[in-house]
Parts: C-alpha cells; structure tokens; sequence
C-alpha cells in the first residue's frame, strides 16, 4: 500500500487559524484505490499475479499525477524489461470496474465521490461505507472521443489553470488576481499538486482565494422579500473592482460551486454568500432552491430524498456557502457537491 505523507510545515500566509485548519484537513484527504491492469493488454512474460496496486491517492491530485509511480512498479514487479522499453505513458487511461472511463481532467476525490454516489443507487451497499475504487489501467489506445485530450501532466496542468480562472471570474467578477499572478507564482500552484505541498500551493492560491468566509451582518435587515438565489449583497456590488478587502472576503460576488447528481448532469452556479434578506446562504437553501425535487424547503413536512456529500464529507444541511468556498473547495477553486440518494429508512439529516 503507497501511501503519501502529510507535509507540516508552517504556513507563512496570514489566514485565521481555523480557516486554514479546515482547508489542510480537505488538503490532506485521501482516498484508496485499486488499480489493475487490463489482462489482455498485458505484455507476454508479465507477472500476472501481480498486476494489481494499490494506493491511497491525494483527493487533490490527478490521475496522470500517479501514472509515473504505477509505472515504476508495473516497470519493477511486472513487466520485464523488453516490454518496459515500449510502454508509452501517453497512451495509458483509467476506467472504472463497471467500465466507464474515468475523467483524468477531474480531481480524484471527485472521482471517487461520484463513483460512489452512483454505486449505492445501483447497490445495497451504505453510501458512507468507503471501499476502494477499482479501476482498471489500459496500456493502449485510448478512446479520445471520451477523454478529449491525451492525459498527459501537461495537459491536466492546462486543463486545471482554466478550471482556476473560471472560478476566480465567478469568485471576483474578473480574472485580476490570476492574471495578476506571475508564471512562477502560476507554475508554483501546479507544483503544489504535484508534490502535494500545502504550504506551496496555499503560498500562491491565498492571493486569489478568500482569507475567510464573510461574517455576518450586524446592521438591520433589508425587508422580507424572496430568497433569490442571485441577488448579491451590497458588499458585493457588480461595479466593484474586484480588489481585495481587509479581510479578503467581503466582495466576494459568487461561490463556484458544481452538483453533481448520481450518473446524471453536472449543474454549475453561481451562488452568492448572502440572501437578499442579510441572511447568510445556507447549503439546505441552495439545494431545495435549485433541487426542489430531491429537497424540501426548511419546516417542510416533505422528507429529503437526497444527501449532499462534499470532500468525501456528509454536508449539515445549516452549512453556509461562503464557508464552503473558503475552507473546502478544491484546489481548482471549486466546490463540488456530489447529490446522493437516500434508500427507504435513511434520513437527512
């Protein structure tokens, strides 16, 4: 079993402890996988009963992140040494037990949530008993109509500096921070990652991330009136210049935030820290707003028929926004919500 090692050392970055407590416990998250290769596309003299590994990946990383160390196992136990000389890692990509092919462009705690959420929907399996994720590794010819891209480091670099410039034009209403970022600052993000360096990654990404979640108001609220999704705050007015504030949090316009339901679409918001009403936005506001079919409003009578599960973690349903988007985004930026469905005798919350 491979396993990585937590890194502890200090953070030089001016953040309120308990911020940056949550988000090197969502750092440090990990998540166990089985990887096996494709028996048939095994070389001839491969040692086949070894032919699988396991590891215990970041659930920050990628999946072409880990191709070089299965590699150098696959290299030192399995194949011999005229069939290493001809593996290509361009041509490797990972599909699930079940056979779906497993998107390289999306984090592994991703992966491994939504792969779960879909699992118990088909299984009696419990929704928070966590077993490895079984996958399967081919050597060759990868389907490219899926996987869109070859899933090299370089492109999932690519591929995970957009995803950061889509959520800081959500975040701030512009792109200045990233673009504000210097190539070694950006470079360094991205090596973050790959190291799996909280403090590297958080060094750069504290600049284009809020210091913490809004607080709230203590002036009089604005009269009652609908709890609009999208009606922003005074504090996050659209004519803002996007510059940071004191605390780095109060302008912020929207949380990117992703719902992903069981084998379905994804969704993507943008999710405003506030209600119209000064009230702070509340996970169980969001998702009986935008799922009403699967979550009942506050004081209804009418059971959830679903559970929201972020980094791996059932979400209480008072849990607000802005605290997600501060303390358990994803490097990327954003907050994934994986939607699963509860079996008869199951509550949430």
């Amino acid at each position: 079993m491979s396993t990585y090692a937590p890194r502890h050392s200090p953070s030089s970055f001016s953040t309120p402890a308990s911020t940056t407590l949550f988000r090197r416990l969502t750092w440090e998250g990990t998540v166990p996988l089985e990887i096996r290769v494709d028996s048939k596309e095994l070389p001839a003299n491969s040692d086949r009963g070894l032919e699988c590994y396991y590891i215990q990946a970041p659930r920050v990383s990628y999946l072409p992140l880990l191709v070089p160390e299965i590699k150098r196992f696959l290299m030192d136990v399995v194949f011999d040494e005229a069939a290493a000389r001809t593996m290509k890692e361009e041509d490797w990509w990972f599909e699930s037990e079940e056979g779906a092919t497993l998107k390289w462009h999306w984090p592994i705690g991703l992966i491994y949530d939504n792969h779960t959420i879909s699992q118990t929907v088909r299984s009696s399996a419990h929704p928070h008993v966590f077993t490895p994720l079984r996958m399967v590794l081919h050597l060759a010819s990868p389907p490219t109509e899926k996987l869109l891209l070859a899933p090299s480091p370089d492109a999932c670099k690519q591929a995970f500096m957009g995803q950061l410039k889509e959520a800081d034009f959500i975040r701030w209403g512009n792109t200045k921070r990233m673009t504000g970022l210097r190539k070694a600052e950006q470079d360094g993000l991205w090596e973050g990652i790959k190291e799996h360096n909280f403090d590297e990654y958080w060094r750069v990404a504290s600049k284009i991330t809020p210091t913490t979640a809004p607080t709230r108001s203590h002036s009089p609220p604005p009269p009652q009136s609908s709890t609009s999704l999208h009606v922003r705050p005074p504090s996050a007015d659209p004519g803002s210049n996007g510059a940071p504030d004191r605390d780095g949090a109060s302008n912020v316009r929207n949380i990117p935030v992703r719902i992903y339901l069981p084998d379905g679409p994804v969704l993507q918001d943008l999710v405003p820290p506030m209600l119209e009403n000064g009230r702070m936005h509340t996970l169980a506001v969001f998702l009986s707003t935008r799922l009403p079919l699967i979550f009942s409003e506050a004081g209804s009578l009418q059971p959830n028929l679903g559970y929201p599960l972020v980094q791996g973690v059932p979400a209480p349903p008072d849990t607000e926004m802005a605290w997600l988007g501060a303390c358990m985004a994803g490097a990327d930026g954003w907050v994934n919500v994986c939607i699963g469905m509860l079996r008869e005798g199951m509550r949430y919350p």
